[in-house]
């Protein structure tokens, strides 16, 4: 199977991350949040676009 080592790098990471909160998905976020806010970049939110009301593939109507 094909291996791609920037992936498995990124993985790695990953986890170590997570482990150092040991795995505490609040913990995790917080962390990135307070990183956001210490990078001094301006960060930006994007709205969602318009949603259509058409199914990708038309249903039947009874």
């Amino acid at each position: 199977m094909w291996q791609d080592e920037i992936l498995e790098e990124l993985h790695r990471i990953r986890d170590e991350h997570a482990k150092s909160f040991n795995y505490d998905m609040n913990a995790i976020c917080e962390d990135w949040r307070r990183k956001q806010a210490e990078s001094g970049r301006q960060l930006v939110t994007l709205t969602p676009g318009k949603q259509s009301n058409n199914a990708v593939q038309p249903t039947e109507q009874k």
